[in-house]
């Protein structure tokens, strides 16, 4: 029964909080029952829709201290809430954002927040959801539930282009770095019919923002067409912000940007005939080269060299947008996401000619700044007379191992090479250290990379690429990566380990996992099976949307049966999908046995679940979608960088254990490495060679598995070293939850860094959790932590 405000009594607030709103009632006690004396609520908007459900609560909060203000002002107030970490934000001192607006809005109020007990929670709930019951909150929620995209969308029909009508396209891009506190912006002229390059220009300033950079483009591609004729013009850009700020779909409420927006406006004026065409980032690479290059060299250019131009005119997308019908009918803009197939004038093999010439361009540009290479390439030709006697007699010593090749590239030769080396027969390419940054984020973080160890990553790069310390800048590179120390590895399993089964040839054994309750991609797929060869290390995976039996056997006469063939034994959980009749008798019927692990011990099957782990830590990298519904897309493809990357235990990669020899990248493929014109040419004595060096490999893998699980086993047995953990020492905090709707598997898990701030003991640390955004108890058992890796730059001279 609704009651009116009495100011004798003490107000209490409930408030209550959903997926689509929130919801506040003002209630006094009355002979020890709670009378409601005024319901507030009201619908989330889109950006608050992801906002935690204490937040949520602060918002019904405000809303009913808002509109009961008269009513409430100078009075003690007692919220009572479902969650104790409201109390914590009317208590908290370090708060940043959103969340220090409203403790600042909620410091003039006196209040006193209390979680409701055992019990209470269905009342309150009742009271702050108005009339509506509980049980039937969310459904009603639903009926008035916001769409997710409210905006208004205005449709702008795309630009048309006629045959042989002369315009200009005047493409723009723009750049920022947040670290360097800079950023970079770009505009190319283009002139129709010809699709020729009038102005091209770049230019790079601090302090900029990614939209500010974008207006900037945007200014500068106005600049470049002061002195042209006033016809038509369409502008494109890939910035979305930017593109409806100017065709006035979205309001523009940043002070900078409406600063910029103003300015494109004015020069908007002189050019009565235009029109805005907003694009995928893909066709707009002319643009996003240059403004690439330039946010990276921190200097800007103007492209006036014919063959920049040419270049740029090979990487222009525009013409597949804007072409014109050749029966003089008007070209539409088509929406494609992504094309299929790209169409393009010019033949293949000149655009890798293209690219080939400008990377090696680039290298020779940045080999060129190093003193060392200078010196050294000169000592090679013969031209000594500009250096002095300490530096002839450096480059004396390296000279017997240094070769330039036709391209002006620096290779080293070295002379002793191990025997496991000698079927490639390579030279090193010399990376210079301006280049080695991206040369590691291609070997390590890009997906070519997979994100692997430092052993993996560190031969996959001195296969084919020289640098002085180069272990020792992979290891920095790998142990200073953010996204490997807070997405892989857990707290050690103990017990006692018995070994693993051993494989004397590729594909006798084969181990059998599967990653299940993955998020259902655009595809249907929840499932991932996994198979990995005991011998080789070689992996294979297969996106799912189910793991019945039949599912499972399909899948494995699909992706291993038809490649490989039958195997000895096949190693699994007693998961069962794999201990169905239906796989029993499938696995008879090819002549497989099946060797099922015991119980809730999945040690036994340690190879494939310690690849699944690889495979999640990978994978985890490159989910881009909110909801990450495109793991299957990049599920199966990783295997690549798995099964190419260089093998610790067994020496050698798990590719070139199955077939013989050793695929290349694209990067490898695009520069003059890993020449086999030397080879022999004779096809019976080379098929001779290469498999006498394959049976040498599977022989000394045969050993090395057998030592390495006699070794794994001892060690696992042996007790736990001291830990390095200390009064002071950073270390990371290992937490098995994730926010609801996300998948375990794919999320990271190491939160921090944190500070210690004492030992507790041997078994037990506490940590600084003051001034961090996390409530959590700071004395924490030392299996959820691992300390954060410092590793020392090398001295230069």
């Amino acid at each position: 029964m609704l009651k009116h405000f009495d100011p004798d009594r003490s107000p209490v607030i409930v408030v209550y909080a959903s997926k689509w709103a929130v919801s506040a009632a003002l209630i006094q006690e009355y002979d020890g029952v709670y009378h409601p004396v005024t319901f507030t609520s009201r619908t989330l908007k889109p950006n608050e829709l992801n906002y935690g459900t204490v937040e949520k609560e602060v918002l019904a909060l405000l809303r009913v201290l808002d509109v009961c203000y008269t009513t409430l002002a100078s009075r003690e107030i007692t919220v009572l809430t479902r969650h104790s970490t409201l109390a914590w934000l009317m208590q908290s001192r370090g708060l940043n954002g959103r969340l220090g607006r409203w403790a600042a809005l909620l410091s003039n109020w006196t209040m006193e927040v209390k979680k409701c007990e055992r019990g209470e929670e269905e009342i309150l709930g009742m009271l702050a959801a108005s009339i509506t019951p509980r049980g039937e909150v969310e459904e009603m929620l639903i009926a008035i539930s916001p769409r997710k995209d409210c905006r208004l969308k205005i449709s702008m029909p795309p630009p048309t282009v006629e045959t042989s009508e002369e315009l200009l396209v005047a493409s723009f891009d723009g750049s920022a770095r947040i670290k360097k506190k800079g950023g970079s912006f770009s505009a190319v002229i283009w002139k129709l019919p010809e699709w020729t390059i009038v102005a091209a220009e770049s230019r790079y300033v601090h302090d900029l923002t990614v939209n500010e950079a974008e207006y900037n483009g945007l200014l500068l591609c106005f600049e470049l067409l002061a002195d042209l004729d006033r016809g038509r013009v369409i502008l494109c850009g890939d910035s979305s912000l930017v593109i409806r700020q100017m065709r006035g779909e979205i309001d523009c409420k940043a002070p900078g940007l409406q600063l910029l927006r103003h300015k494109a406006l004015e020069k908007l004026q002189s050019w009565p005939s235009h029109e805005f065409l907003h694009m995928k980032r893909e066709w707009n690479q002319s643009a996003d080269r240059l403004a690439s290059t330039a946010l990276q060299s921190e200097k800007g250019r103007t492209v006036v060299a014919e063959e920049d131009r040419q270049d740029l005119m090979t990487l222009n997308r525009l013409d597949e947008l804007l072409k014109p019908k050749q029966d003089g009918q008007l070209a539409r803009v088509t929406a494609i996401a992504r094309s299929a197939r790209r169409i393009r004038h010019e033949p293949e093999v000149i655009q890798e000619e293209i690219v080939q010439r400008i990377r090696i361009q680039r290298i020779v540009q940045a080999q060129d700044e190093e003193r060392w290479i200078v010196n050294l390439k000169k000592y090679l030709r013969g031209d000594v007379s500009n250096l002095d006697a300490v530096e002839v007699k450096m480059c004396a010593k390296l000279a017997p191992e240094y070769e330039i090749d036709e391209n002006n590239l620096l290779f080293v030769c070295p002379m002793a090479k191990r025997e496991s080396e000698d079927r490639d027969g390579l030279m090193r390419l010399v990376i210079p250290e301006t280049l080695r940054q991206e040369f590691l984020h291609h070997y390590h973080t890009s997906l070519k990379g997979g994100h692997q160890g430092i052993g993996r990553t560190y031969q996959r790069i001195r296969s084919r690429f020289h640098w002085r310390g180069l272990y020792r800048s992979v290891q920095r590179y790998v142990g200073e990566c953010t996204d490997c120390e807070t997405g892989k590895g857990n707290p050690m399993i103990h017990g006692k380990s018995p070994g693993n089964l051993h494989a004397t040839y590729p594909f006798q054994i084969i181990a059998m996992d599967h990653i299940p309750s993955l998020p259902k991609s655009i595809k249907g797929n929840t499932e991932l099976l996994i198979w990995v060869d005991l011998f080789s290390g070689y992996v294979i995976a297969k996106a799912s949307s189910s793991r019945t039996a039949q599912t499972i056997a399909e899948n494995y006469e699909e992706c291993v049966f038809r490649r490989f063939g039958a195997s000895e034994a096949i190693r699994h959980d007693r998961e069962p999908g794999f201990m169905s009749d239906f796989f029993r008798a499938f696995s008879r019927i090819v002549g497989q046995k099946q060797r099922a692990t015991m119980a809730n011990r999945p040690q036994a099957n340690g190879t494939a679940e310690r690849m699944v782990q690889t495979l999640t830590h990978s994978l985890k990298m490159y989910v881009a979608e909110v909801d990450q519904r495109d793991w299957d897309e990049y599920a199966e493809r990783l295997t690549f960088a798995i099964n190419t990357a260089q093998d610790r235990i067994r020496g050698d990669t798990p590719f070139y254990l199955i077939h013989g020899w050793d695929p290349r990248s694209t990067l490898e493929a695009t520069l003059p490495v890993g020449n086999t014109g030397t080879r022999d040419r004779d096809p019976k004595r080379w098929r001779y060679k290469i498999q006498r060096q394959y049976q040498r490999a599977q022989s000394a893998v045969n050993d090395r598995l057998r030592a390495a699980i006699q070794e794994r086993a001892d060690r696992h047995n042996e007790d736990l070293e001291p830990h390095e953990i200390e009064v002071g020492a950073q270390v990371w905090l290992y937490l098995d939850r994730v926010k609801e709707g996300y998948a375990k598997k794919l999320a990271h898990m190491w939160h921090g860094p944190f500070r210690v701030a004492d030992v507790c003991g041997d078994h037990a640390v506490k940590l600084e959790i003051a001034g961090t955004p996390y409530r959590l108890y700071s004395i924490v058992h030392l299996s959820k932590l691992k300390k954060v890796k410092t590793l020392l730059e090398r001295p230069k001279e």
